[in-house]
């Protein structure tokens, strides 16, 4: 009984990322940090926002980010269809910190070291130019987008069930101010009423 109480106390988070974000690399950080505090049941899924945006108008620049985002975000979704959804954590690690820390956007090369580091098979990158498993980069993006009810950007974290687009952050919380963050989302969780909370994300350049 003790054990199933714990189990019910667990509670379960799924953030779904695109490798290339930088909001969603913040927040998947964050969601390792208050790991390290407290137990939860954190997986991670891919979504896409090539896929998002993949019939909109947007600026060159943002239209150019998104185009070339296919390419890890297939990479991942190869890993996960061959070698099952558990590789993503090490995997998205590996890209992210390469792309996101070390500021390398050669996506063939961050591709390469990354699957290297892991030991998966090289042949996984040929995933980035061909559209061989895009219906699993399609079915874990849609996922994401019917667990917030309403199309939504990267990242998505589901907390108990329930979908949030973000939380956004423009810094890794951590230590105490994690954990107190995560407290604050699963409230907000399991409050039937509540729909939205936004504040301004001031100038942050993804380029």
């Amino acid at each position: 009984m003790e054990d199933m109480l714990a189990r019910r106390a667990t509670p379960s988070v799924v953030c779904y990322f695109d490798p290339a974000c930088p909001f969603a690399w913040t927040t998947s950080r964050w969601l390792l940090e208050v790991e390290r505090f407290q137990p939860i049941d954190l997986r991670f899924r891919i979504m896409s926002l090539s896929v998002l945006n993949e019939h909109r108008e947007l600026e060159p620049w943002y239209r150019e980010f998104n185009d070339r985002a296919w390419g890890p975000a297939r990479v991942c979704a190869a890993a996960e269809t061959l070698h099952g959804e558990a590789v993503l954590r090490d995997l998205y690690t590996a890209l992210g910190r390469r792309v996101h820390v070390d500021g390398d956007k050669d996506y063939d090369a961050v591709i390469a070291d990354s699957l290297d580091e892991l030991g998966l098979p090289r042949s996984l990158a040929e995933a980035a130019r061909t559209d061989e498993f895009d219906a699993a980069l399609r079915a874990g993006h849609q996922a994401g987008q019917e667990a917030v009810g309403e199309e939504a950007g990267t990242p998505v974290v589901t907390v108990d069930g329930v979908g949030f687009f973000g939380p956004v952050l423009t810094s890794i919380p951590r230590g105490e101010e994690a954990v107190r963050l995560f407290q604050a989302l699963r409230t907000l969780a399991g409050t039937g009423a509540f729909a939205e909370l936004k504040r301004g994300r001031g100038a942050l350049d993804l380029r």
